[in-house]
């Protein structure tokens, strides 16, 4: 048994270690001679075709499968070349003897041969001096020839017979080891030339016919028998093609294409020639949109033509071979006739030219480059739903696309019971739109799809995937497109891992550790991580004094989060099977990945669902905490703490050992800079006029005519451009902040009493200031800093104006009364930044509250009170509107449509002030303006005022001013005094309206704003 086993060692040494050897043939020789060593010396085992007399000294492969083109074969023990049997003695022990050529011709069986030498006068010329190689055709070739043919030979021996067998001769010796493979040797015949080809299964053809004894070494030269006569090759493939009539289609082609001088030159190819019949077998649409072309034509017929010459007694199985076009074929045998591409198809072979051989077939090979993308997709699922889903139109012969082909076991019967909206939503996001082939594929790379959404390309040491779903082999390339086969179903990513975590519901715990470390924001940026999230199961038992320890050293919290952490998205089919992947994390040290039968370990901790992806990443789920094997822990509370977390490793206790600063360089800095550019629209002035009749008796009537002046809108439209994200490593604060103010708001009432007189006094009051406002900027500065840039311009001032007319009968005094305020003018301005806290509030403190307020005796009182108060650290807005009644008579009420108007300013106030804001605390403004602080760029200086409340006198207690000037005189004094004290207190605003006869009381509406608390900063 040993001595078997060293036999067959020695054995397969020798097929795939070769030793030193002159030739292919003379390996192969030599394999055979040790097969048959049981048999005796110099013997050589050959194998034979079952069912012909075909004889090869076989290649190891052959061998062993026991088979040749597919058919079954016989062991033959032969002796080898050279040796010769003795009566009565095992093997073939001697050397045979050495006679000229004619005589060697005898010895090796080529008796057909010698007897055509004999009558040919070739005798005495290979019996005379010279050094021959002569490649006699065996017995079985000289029977296998044409009859006509050789009865032509045989007539004219003389002749005919006596060139060819000069043609069969070369005028010197060739071993097997002199015929290096496409050399050229001229025959004995005019020159003629003979074609060697030396293949490496040990085959020798001379213009395709095979050595099949060889070597026979004689004293005037060499004799090699082989299987057939063969002919003089004098035409090239061009001619061939142009001559013959059963290939005039192919002619056709070659020309269009433009390829059918490259036929003509020297060479050495091999074309499958289709047959007129075969290019019939094509559809005349195809044939049409291959002949519009040239380009796929130039491919169609490259795909025909071979860079070597592939005789047909060299195929002993099947073979890939590279093809012109690029792409490869299969060319095998299957008894006495080959194969291509697995089928059966050649109908006549080893047509021997000068610059190759031609093989007749009876299709058309079409390569992929030709054909449409859709035409390279197999019947399949995928493509049944294309068709059926109406996409296939869209693919169109001269737009580009690539397909990603689930096979066809993703289609499970969940899939296939979706809505057909939705399913052509998933298909249309498994078609790229532009070609892209497996080559041109990168790690990092997005591609479109028809759907409009962008796939990620992964790339892995044995494994090329996009999103979730990895490729298997058989990826095309067509006329206009790609196809590429999925395993899976892709699943494009919807959110991040921040908002997977948070929708999941399961990562609560490990959210607020997150958090509660400053990592968060790793979660939410824009990267590629792979994540392993232990759920919210990891940390059961934990009480909050072990929550309290293990959040209380920040250092050792970020150590063990960012172990769960991997730069790059590694998936399940992207990890090589049955080893360990080693992923280096965030923190430093290496998790150790195990893909087994399409599930994965972690540090050999079994990841119940995996490959979640995320916009930035990929999410595996693990149920318990993940800590490096051999990272120490210096605190006994936290090893008691990590114990009882994580129960599959042995941790390391090194008393006093601390975590290392973890530079957090890996979360990005977004700075967002946001211009904002204000354009004012002023709308026409609006005149609306009132006339309400009273009647107080049928003969005197008394009519108040309540009108309102024009109105002035203001219409703001804020039009914000994208905010820009600059990512910096180590960013500088800088901030600059430019406030454009406006004009001043003027507020403007006026009132007029008229009587029946045709003069009339009229008052006129304004009291105007220069505007007023104060802004202070603070920049809080953090590690690391950042450059932001707030731009902030205002437009024009708001004029709102009111004017009530009171008429009275038959003459009227008008008073004009005017209060104008400081102009109003509010900026804020928010920063809400990453990592480093930073604060910035520009504050505005505004100047005197507006107060309007209308009376119109006998008519509701309406009163306006408009106070702005500013505190630390929120901005309140009150207004409030007293009225006592609304029309019930159909008739427009005028009360009614200015209580609106406020309503509208109060509503933008509300809005205003909903947003968050923050304001500077007294002490903060202090210490700003006197000590500065770190990061400080720019101070204004803080100018509070305390808001104030102007009013004037109530003019609902006035019921005429017709006829008593001292009235007139008494209410303008007061007015004086009123502006210059700065109003009145807040509760002399509510003024009791004046019942008029006739007149029910109405219940007051009152509206309040109350003022926003103080939130602490």
């Amino acid at each position: 048994m040993k001595l078997l086993f060293v036999a067959l060692w020695v054995l397969l040494v020798l097929c795939f270690l070769h030793p030193v050897h002159p030739s292919a043939y003379d390996k192969i020789v030599s394999h055979s001679r040790i097969r048959a060593k049981n048999e005796g010396p110099n013997v050589c085992a050959l194998q034979m075709v079952m069912g012909t007399k075909k004889k090869y000294f076989s290649t190891c492969r052959n061998w062993y499968k026991g088979s040749i083109c597919g058919k079954k074969t016989m062991v033959l023990y032969e002796c080898c070349p050279g040796y010769t049997k003795l009566e009565g003695t095992r093997g073939c022990p001697a050397v045979a003897s050495i006679d000229h050529v004619y005589g060697t011709l005898g010895l090796v069986g080529a008796t057909t041969t010698q007897t055509y030498s004999d009558i040919s006068t070739l005798r005495p010329e290979i019996e005379g001096p010279g050094s021959f190689t002569m490649f006699a055709p065996s017995n079985e070739a000289w029977d296998a020839l044409d009859e006509n043919v050789r009865s032509r030979l045989v007539n004219n021996v003389n002749i005919e017979m006596y060139n060819t067998l000069h043609f069969h001769m070369v005028n010197k010796r060739l071993l097997t080891k002199d015929m290096k493979n496409d050399l050229t040797f001229k025959s004995m015949f005019n020159s003629h030339g003979l074609r060697i080809n030396h293949y490496s299964n040990g085959i020798v053809t001379v213009n395709c016919a095979r050595i099949i004894h060889g070597n026979q070494v004689s004293t005037n030269g060499v004799v090699h028998v082989i299987d057939r006569v063969i002919r003089i090759a004098e035409d090239t493939i061009h001619n061939v093609i142009d001559s013959d009539d059963e290939l005039s289609s192919l002619r056709t082609v070659a020309e269009v294409s433009g390829l059918m001088d490259t036929l003509k030159q020297p060479g050495h190819y091999t074309l499958f020639a289709p047959t007129n019949a075969a290019f019939d077998k094509v559809g005349g649409d195809v044939m049409e949109r291959l002949m519009s072309d040239k380009s796929v034509l130039q491919a169609l017929l490259h795909y025909h033509l071979l860079n070597s010459v592939q005789c047909s007694e060299a195929i002993m199985a099947g073979s890939v071979y590279e093809t012109m076009e690029g792409s490869t074929i299969e060319i095998g045998c299957d008894g006495e006739s080959l194969t291509v591409n697995g089928i059966k198809m050649v109908l006549k072979k080893d047509i021997v030219t000068t610059n190759g051989v031609i093989h007749l077939i009876d299709q058309v090979l079409i390569p992929n480059s030709a054909k449409l993308v859709l035409e390279l997709v197999s019947d399949s699922t995928f493509k049944d739903m294309v068709n059926e889903l109406g996409l296939a139109a869209a693919m169109k012969a001269e737009t580009e696309y690539s397909l990603l082909a689930p096979l066809n076991g993703a289609f499970t019967e969940e899939v296939m019971s979706l809505d057909q909206r939705v399913l052509k939503t998933i298909l249309e996001n498994h078609i790229l739109k532009l070609k892209v082939s497996l080559s041109e594929l990168y790690n990092g790379q997005e591609l479109e799809t028809l759907g409009g959404r962008l796939l990620r390309v992964f790339i892995y040491r044995t494994a090329v995937c996009i999103e979730n779903s990895c490729m298997v082999r058989g990826s095309k390339e067509g006329s206009n497109g790609a196809l590429h086969l999925m395993r899976s179903l892709i699943k494009p990513p919807e959110t991040t891992m921040f908002e997977v975590l948070v929708a999941d519901g399961r990562f609560k715990k490990f959210l607020a550790l997150m958090d509660t470390a400053g990592l968060i924001e790793l979660l939410k940026q824009s990267g590629a991580y792979t994540l392993f999230a232990p759920t919210d199961e990891a940390f059961e038992g934990l009480s909050e004094e072990d929550w309290l320890r293990l959040t209380s050293d920040v250092n050792a919290l970020r150590t063990i989060l960012l172990y769960h952490f991997s730069n790059g998205i590694f998936i399940n089919g992207g990890l090589e099977g049955g080893v360990t992947n080693l992923l280096r994390t965030i923190q430093g040290n290496n998790l150790q990945l195990v893909s087994v039968n399409n599930s994965i370990k972690v540090n050999s901790i079994d990841i119940p669902d995996n490959d979640i992806m995320a916009s930035n990443g990929v999410v595996h789920v693990v149920k318990t905490m993940l800590y490096p094997g051999d990272l120490p822990v210096g605190s006994q509370d936290l090893l008691l703490l990590l114990q009882k977390l994580i129960k599959y490793i042995q941790f390391k206790f090194v008393s006093g050992y601390t975590y290392k600063e973890i530079p957090l360089t890996f979360l990005t800095k977004t700075i967002t800079k946001t211009i904002t550019s204000t354009k004012i629209i002023e709308t026409a002035p609006e005149i609306k006029k009132v006339t309400r009749v009273i009647t107080k008796t049928e003969s005197e009537p008394n009519t108040v005519v309540v009108e309102s002046e024009p109105t002035i809108t203001k219409v703001t439209r804020v039009i914000e451009s994208e905010p820009q994200v600059v990512i910096e490593g180590e960013p500088t604060i800088t901030k600059v902040t430019q406030v454009i103010e406006g004009e001043p708001t003027i507020t403007k009432v006026t009132r007029v009493v008229e009587g029946g007189d045709p003069t009339f006094t009229k008052v006129t009051r304004v009291i105007e200031g220069d505007p007023t406002f104060t802004k202070v900027t603070r920049v809080i500065e953090g590690d690391p800093t950042f450059t932001k840039v707030t731009r902030v311009i205002e437009g024009d001032p708001t004029f709102t104006k009111v004017t009530r007319v009171i008429e009275g009968d038959p003459t009227f005094t008008k008073v004009t009364r005017v209060v104008q305020g400081e102009p109003t003018i509010t900026k804020v301005t928010r920063v809400v930044e990453s990592e480093t806290p930073l604060t910035s509030v520009t504050r505005v403190i505004e100047s005197e509250p507006t107060v309007t307020r209308v009376v119109v005796e006998g008519e509701p009182t309406i009163t306006k009170v408009t106070r702005v108060v500013q505190g630390d650290p929120s901005i309140t807005k009150v207004t409030r509107v007293i009225e006592t009644h609304t029309s019930s008579d159909g008739e427009l009420d005028a009360d009614g449509e200015i209580r609106r108007i406020i309503e509208e300013e109060v509503s933008k106030v509300k809005k205003v002030l909903e947003s968050e804001v923050h304001i500077l605390q007294e002490e903060e403004i202090k210490r700003i303006i006197e000590g500065g602080g770190p990061g400080l760029r720019t101070v204004t200086k803080v100018i509070k005022a305390e808001p104030r409340i102007i009013e004037g006198p109530d003019f609902s207690r006035i019921s005429s001013f017709q006829d008593n000037p001292e009235l007139i005189d008494a209410e303008s004094e007061k007015i004086t005094k009123l502006i210059q004290e700065g109003g009145v207190p807040r509760q002399q605003a509510k003024r009791a309206p004046v019942k008029q006869a006739g007149m029910r009381r109405r219940n007051r509406l009152v509206r309040r704003h109350p003022k926003r608390r103080q939130t602490q900063s």
